[in-house]
């Protein structure tokens, strides 16, 4: 419920703090008196779009706070909590306009976007009138008008989450046949690629291993020419070993008459004579084993080149292709496999399809059914409202099943035919602008415990009406206050007889100066006061006995 409207320097409003009831309240008025300028105060402050035309004349700014009861409204609550905002017992909504076209929003003091401010404000207020009907022209809206009036918002998200779980699985299979149909393309190459590799089976290491190879058997003729040189060298005249040996035993034969000082000495020449027969045995054997073989130099060259020419068509190391290998294998196999795993993504997207779609027709069956309801409903309140020659009807078109979207196969659309025999057709297309106000006071009144906004505000409902249309308006504005909060702004006198609350709207000027500005007020009346106002209503500028008779029977009748 809207508690309070505060207004700060908007055009003609200096100042005013107005405080509001449940149930229906009329705001009354001469015409220019500045009705239109709590409307468009409430809407500044509930995120309608802003102007800075809006400051009164010589303000820097202009301030609107609407204050609301601490709404029961899940979908709203859930909003404030994912925006961080904190409930405090009520919720505050303000705009700051500025002279120079800045405009700052608040949501309990903690500033906003305004597109925030307008998604809380359009679950909190909903206003209608002749020229502002745009959510009832709207076929946009009906499917969720329709929705909260079968009480079928449960099974809406419950389907969007089905429908989510089918796009999601359609765009995992689209992206895996995207995938092998890219693979597909390739998977020539990789079984050529695979079978050469494998034939020729890289092993880690091995190119040093051969590159030496290669590199010794190519040196083998100089190699084997010095170490023969060599070996010649150790083994002239008796060898090395024997010389040493001669010369250790001439030694050893003087060592004891040298009291030690031979003995360094005889140590090194000990293992002189061991370390030379170990060298020339070294090179003997190097020697012996050193066989130039042209037919393994082929071979090594040709395993060696082999195995470069592979790791160049694959960008890699020799000693990488083992890798390359497995992987170019493992991607061949998911190519393989692909076809297994393709499989069970289309039976699970079609399962998902068959789910979403067995949900959505249930959903189709409800909303007919609700349909029914709602034309039954909306048809015993047109009599009333004089527009008993008019028919009221729900159409309900169906997609394709590949069409549907979270909200369900259906294309919900109001239309109403206003004369006997003629066809049904859009409301836009065929309603005067009394007519729609009233279908759409009609449909709100059969809409009223259904859920929607808390606060309606009916602009002017009632204008080119009079006598008993405009008393059928007030009762039904009457009967729409028992479950929500209605702010009528009215010039009807049976409409504001029938309010619980009753608003005067007024322009005056402070001064005698011409260049006082005038001012709209605001006046709660009561008893005598309300009786009064309804009479000039009836009367004009003359109020008479007979007009206040006339207010008294109209208040009775309300009350």
């Amino acid at each position: 419920m809207l508690t309070a409207l505060s207004i700060r320097d908007i055009v003609l409003i200096e100042a005013l703090d107005l405080a509001l009831d449940e149930g229906l309240s009329a705001l009354t008025g001469e015409t220019g008196a500045g009705k239109s300028i709590l409307l468009d105060s409430l809407g500044l402050a509930t995120g309608a779009r802003a102007d800075a035309g809006l400051v009164r004349s010589g303000a820097e700014k202009g301030t609107a706070t609407a204050i609301f009861e601490t709404p029961s409204n899940l979908t709203l609550k859930a909003l404030l909590e994912e925006s961080g905002i904190e409930e405090e017992g009520e919720l505050i909504l303000r705009r700051v306009q500025s002279a120079d076209g800045r405009t700052r929003a608040f949501v309990n003091d903690q500033p906003v976007s305004v597109a925030l401010l307008r998604q809380i404000g359009d679950m909190l207020v909903e206003v209608h009138g002749q020229h502002d009907t745009h959510g009832l022209l709207d076929a946009a809206t009906h499917r969720g008008l329709l929705d909260a009036f079968g009480g079928l918002e449960k099974d809406v998200r419950a389907l969007a989450d089905l429908h989510s779980a089918w796009k999601a699985a359609q765009a995992e299979l689209a992206a895996e046949t995207e995938e092998i149909e890219r693979a597909r393309a390739d998977a020539d190459y990789l079984r050529v690629a695979v079978g050469e590799l494998r034939e020729l089976a890289p092993e880690q290491g091995e190119e040093e291993a051969l590159a030496g190879e290669r590199t010794l058997m190519m040196s083998a003729e100089k190699i084997s020419a010095d170490l023969t040189d060599a070996l010649a060298t150790l083994e002239d005249d008796g060898g090395v070993e024997a010389r040493l040996s001669a010369a250790l035993g001439r030694i050893e034969a003087r060592q004891d008459a040298a009291a030690g000082r031979l003995d360094a000495a005889v140590s090194a020449l000990d293992r002189a004579v061991v370390e030379a027969g170990e060298a020339r045995a070294q090179v003997a054997a190097v020697l012996d084993g050193l066989e130039f073989d042209a037919d393994r130099l082929e071979q090594v060259e040709g395993r060696l080149f082999a195995l470069r020419a592979a790791a160049r068509k694959h960008s890699c190391t020799v000693d990488d292709l083992p890798q390359v290998t497995e992987r170019l294998a493992a991607r061949l196999e998911d190519i393989e496999g692909g076809e297994g795993r393709l499989k069970e993504l289309t039976a699970a997207a079609a399962q998902a399809h068959e789910a979403y779609l067995a949900s959505a027709r249930k959903l189709s069956d409800a909303r007919a059914a609700a349909a029914r309801k709602l034309d039954k409903a909306v048809a015993k309140e047109l009599p009333p409202l004089k527009l008993d020659k008019a028919r009221f009807h729900t159409e309900i078109d169906i997609v394709a099943d590949a069409d549907g979207g979270p909200d369900g196969l259906d294309r919900v659309r109001f239309e109403v035919a206003t004369n006997p025999g003629a066809p049904f057709a859009p409301l836009a297309k065929i309603a005067s602008g009394g007519e729609l106000a009233r279908f759409m006071l009609a449909l709100k009144v059969s809409l009223a415990a259904r859920g929607g906004a808390p606060v309606l505000i009916f602009d002017e409902v009632d204008a080119g009406v009079g006598g008993a249309v405009a008393q059928a308006v007030g009762e039904r504005l009457a009967k729409l206050a028992q479950a929500v909060q209605v702010l009528v702004v009215t010039h009807s006198p049976q409409v504001a007889a029938r309010a619980d609350n009753h608003l005067k709207i007024e322009k005056r000027v402070k001064g005698k100066a011409k260049s006082d500005l005038p001012a709209t007020h605001v006046t709660p009346l009561e008893s005598d006061a309300r009786r009064e106002e309804i009479a000039r209503m009836l009367a004009g500028a003359t109020v008479t006995d007979a007009a206040r008779a006339a207010a008294d029977q109209l208040i009775g009748a309300g009350s």
